[in-house]
């Protein structure tokens, strides 16, 4: 039990260390150990105040395409998410409302949807129908972008923040729903 529960949530914990720590104190199998090992070193390079992966020539919705340098000087607040995930699209109205609040703010809000090649013209449809603003992109190569994997994402929806030159604030940043996003705004001066 407690290995399938690390095995996907040390991917979303704010606390690594002490997340990391908990799990080695209690686990006695040698082959969890290493697997949770393993994501743990990865999660370190992602860790707040590393430089963030970067995403180059992402296409975005709105014509051409856009990396992550282009954001530089902007907080960035990265939503990554897909068509067919609901718990994604329930955060729709709340994302919405918070890129509302902020639109004249120092930040970019930046959804990157993971959806395959094929599933292309549901997410420009979708980002029709629902009016998503910001900057809407799509990966390169769906689950197996290098970006989604430096993050080490196992599951949407996820949230990224990061400085503006670039480094990560939070790599399990809080979801537009919850009030605690707002509260980290306001210690950035946003």
């Amino acid at each position: 039990m407690l290995y399938k529960h690390a095995k996907y949530g040390i991917t979303y914990t704010s606390c690594l260390e002490p997340y990391y720590q908990e799990f080695i104190a209690g686990s006695t199998n040698a082959e969890h150990v290493k697997e949770i090992t393993d994501s743990y070193n990865v999660l370190k390079t992602v860790a707040p105040g590393q430089p963030s992966p970067k995403f180059v020539n992402y296409e975005n919705n709105a014509g051409g395409t856009t990396s992550l340098d282009d954001l530089k000087g902007k907080y960035v607040y990265i939503d990554v998410w897909a068509t067919w995930c609901g718990p994604c699209k329930a955060e729709i109205p709340f994302l919405k409302e918070v890129e509302e609040k902020y639109h004249d703010k120092n930040i970019a809000f930046v959804s990157i949807s993971v959806d395959q090649a094929k599933d292309h013209d549901k997410w420009k449809k979708l980002i029709v129908e629902k009016e998503l603003g910001g900057i809407q992109l799509m990966a390169d190569n769906d689950f197996k972008s290098q970006f989604i994997k430096d993050y080490f994402i196992k599951g949407i929806p996820k949230f990224i923040l990061l400085d503006p030159s670039g480094n990560i604030i939070d790599s399990n940043a809080p979801r537009p729903s919850n009030k605690d996003l707002i509260e980290v705004f306001n210690t950035l001066n946003l």
